[in-house]
């Protein structure tokens, strides 16, 4: 079976500077991958890379069987969604006009949304249960129910991978399982992998289906969370 993503003999770092070598991931599809490790581990470096937004040092990335960096960013944008800590500048946004964000990959230069469109940004929404504060101003809701609009723009895309970069940081504890529950049932539903960086390391081990121990300049363990 091919790969949702892997990688071969990945090394991240920083203007040519490698901060960690040799990382070699498989994640198929439906599966779960966390990456656990202390603050500036060098997680979000790993997730970036693999995202696109950071040039690797060496190695190469793989989404099925192409070449990350051979592909089109709208071609990429269609099979992976990424969601970073940062905050998003989203003046005058609704909720629904940020998920809606999620369809310019598929639509004309104009960014002009089809039937179908509207149709998958509905069921995006419903999915994770932001339907009731669809028309309220982005900016206004709370931390909980941010990262769960940001969370539906990304299925929004229809993407065969998700990656997420602390998408916990921010919430309290019934949010933060509530967030990771949907996070599973979707890779588990609609066969998604995902790709996520935690600092709970009770919450990586209940839900994760591979863990990746980062420590500083290498991969210490990668494996099933049992181990």
């Amino acid at each position: 079976e091919i790969c949702a993503l892997h990688t071969n003999n990945l090394t991240v770092g920083y203007e040519g500077v490698p901060l960690i070598s040799d990382i070699e991931i498989k994640l198929h599809k439906g599966e779960m991958l966390t990456l656990i490790g202390p603050n500036g581990a060098g997680k979000s470096t790993i997730l970036k890379s693999i995202a696109k937004y950071l040039e690797p040092v060496g190695g190469t990335v793989f989404i099925g069987e192409n070449d990350l960096h051979k592909m089109s960013p709208k071609d990429l944008s269609t099979r992976m969604s990424v969601v970073l800590t940062g905050r998003l500048s989203t003046e005058l946004m609704t909720c629904r006009d940020v998920v809606e964000t999620g369809r310019y990959p598929y639509t004309g230069r104009l960014g002009i949304l089809s039937d179908d469109d509207h149709r998958v940004v509905e069921e995006s929404m419903d999915l994770v249960n932001v339907t009731e504060i669809a028309d309220k101003d982005f900016t206004q809701i709370s931390d909980g129910q941010r990262q769960r609009v940001l969370l539906a723009r990304a299925i929004c895309q229809e993407p065969s991978i998700i990656v997420l970069d602390e998408p916990t940081s921010f919430l309290d504890i019934h949010y933060k399982l509530e967030l990771l529950g949907l996070l599973r049932n979707l890779a588990k539903a609609q066969g998604i992998a995902v790709i996520m960086s935690l600092h709970e390391l009770d919450l990586a081990q209940k839900i994760s289906d591979t863990i990746m121990c980062v420590k500083g300049d290498h991969i210490l363990r990668y494996g099933a969370p049992q181990d």
